[in-house]
């Protein structure tokens, strides 16, 4: 007899009846003998990826115990896609019936036509949310993290891995928090450039913190357009992959922070244009850790210019931060404890976990078409 295994699915459809068809495919798919049951999610409605002009897809995940071979269950989903009317033309197509292997027990493969779990599943929240629904204590066994915390790094949005696009990964979160050395590390593991933010060339930025607050608006609009200088679309961009030290975004946090109301609506004026010059990251790393540990390191790393800044300076921007990353949905957002990034012997297996979020680094090449 053989041992059963258990596997899951995705299914859409954005042609035709789509509920009645990813029913009727459950249903199918059902009747062989080689699937003892199968459990289908709630169905969801999304926008198409890749092609925003196609009609919407409905969205499911099903749980399947089966007696097939990842192999054969794969084969399986395409004999019951072609039941259903599909054709494989290009990439993007809209689809009757679309059916993808997204994990099979805990393996991993990687094969030229199929790799186990998904290459991009943990890009889609339309995928993860389905799986929770099914089973909330999934994990991946590739990036082995719980599905929850990929979903969560997602923020309800779904991405595609764009090759054509600059590689940007940006590093946030509070003064003092490990930034710049996780940037400096991590760069160089994956094979790319280090931008760091020229604080130590902004003429104003000493004399702010010794209380000249008259000049916050010169040294925001230095640091804004020293980022535009480096992340600017059209400008000296580089090809291939670079580190960030900061998130372009922060700049409005610290103008929030020094500005009075009336510089503060002019320096917005300025940010709202010149955003759109800027090159947006593919993907965000947020360094976490506590106010007290970061102000104690701030302290000990003795800049003179940042020993007057207090306590609550630090609480307001990590409220800050929090409100900004609550609606981001430019790229997934991957949340670190400072403590992940201490020891240098810690960064080569972030760097791959990092490379999974990345094009032209992710691994396999399958015929999975999500």
């Amino acid at each position: 007899m053989k041992t059963a295994a258990k596997a899951y699915i995705g299914l859409g459809s954005n042609l035709g009846e789509r509920e009645k068809v990813i029913r009727q495919a459950a249903e199918y798919l059902r009747k062989s003998p080689e699937i003892l049951s199968i459990r289908l999610s709630s169905l969801s409605r999304w926008p198409a990826l890749g092609c925003p002009e196609q009609p919407e897809y409905l969205n499911a995940a099903a749980e399947i115990v089966t007696t097939a071979s990842a192999r054969r269950l794969l084969e399986l989903l395409q004999e019951t896609e072609k039941h259903f009317g599909r054709q494989r033309n290009h990439r993007w197509e809209a689809r009757t019936l679309d059916l993808d292997l997204l994990l099979y027990e805990n393996l991993v493969l990687d094969e030229p036509d199929l790799t186990i779990p998904h290459p991009q599943m943990h890009f889609r929240s339309f995928v993860l949310n389905g799986l929770l629904e099914l089973n909330p204590h999934l994990c991946c066994p590739r990036l082995k993290r719980p599905l929850r915390v990929l979903a969560d790094r997602l923020n309800h949005s779904n991405y595609v891995l764009d090759p054509a696009r600059f590689q940007l990964i940006s590093i946030g979160g509070l003064i003092g928090v490990g930034k710049s050395t996780l940037a400096e590390r991590l760069a160089p593991a994956l094979g790319g450039r280090l931008i760091r933010e020229e604080y130590d060339k902004n003429p104003f930025l000493e004399k702010v913190y010794s209380g000249q607050t008259n000049l916050a608006l010169d040294s925001e609009l230095f640091f804004l357009n020293s980022s535009v200088a480096q992340l600017q679309k059209d400008g000296n961009l580089y090809e291939g992959l670079a580190v960030s030290d900061y998130v372009f975004f922060k700049s409005l946090i610290y103008a929030r922070q020094w500005l009075d109301e009336e510089s503060l609506a002019r320096y917005r004026r300025i940010y709202d244009l010149v955003i759109q010059q800027v090159q947006q990251p593919v993907l965000v790393l947020y360094l976490q850790d506590t106010a007290a540990n970061c102000l104690a390191r701030i302290r000990r790393r003795r800049r003179p210019f940042e020993q007057d800044i207090k306590m609550d300076f630090l609480e307001s921007q990590q409220r800050m931060y929090e409100e900004i990353l609550a609606g981001w949905t430019i790229c997934p957002v991957i949340r670190l404890d400072a403590s992940e990034c201490v020891w240098p012997e810690q960064i080569p297996p972030l760097a791959k976990e990092v490379s999974y979020y990345l094009a032209g680094k992710c691994y396999g090449n399958s015929n999975h078409h999500f």
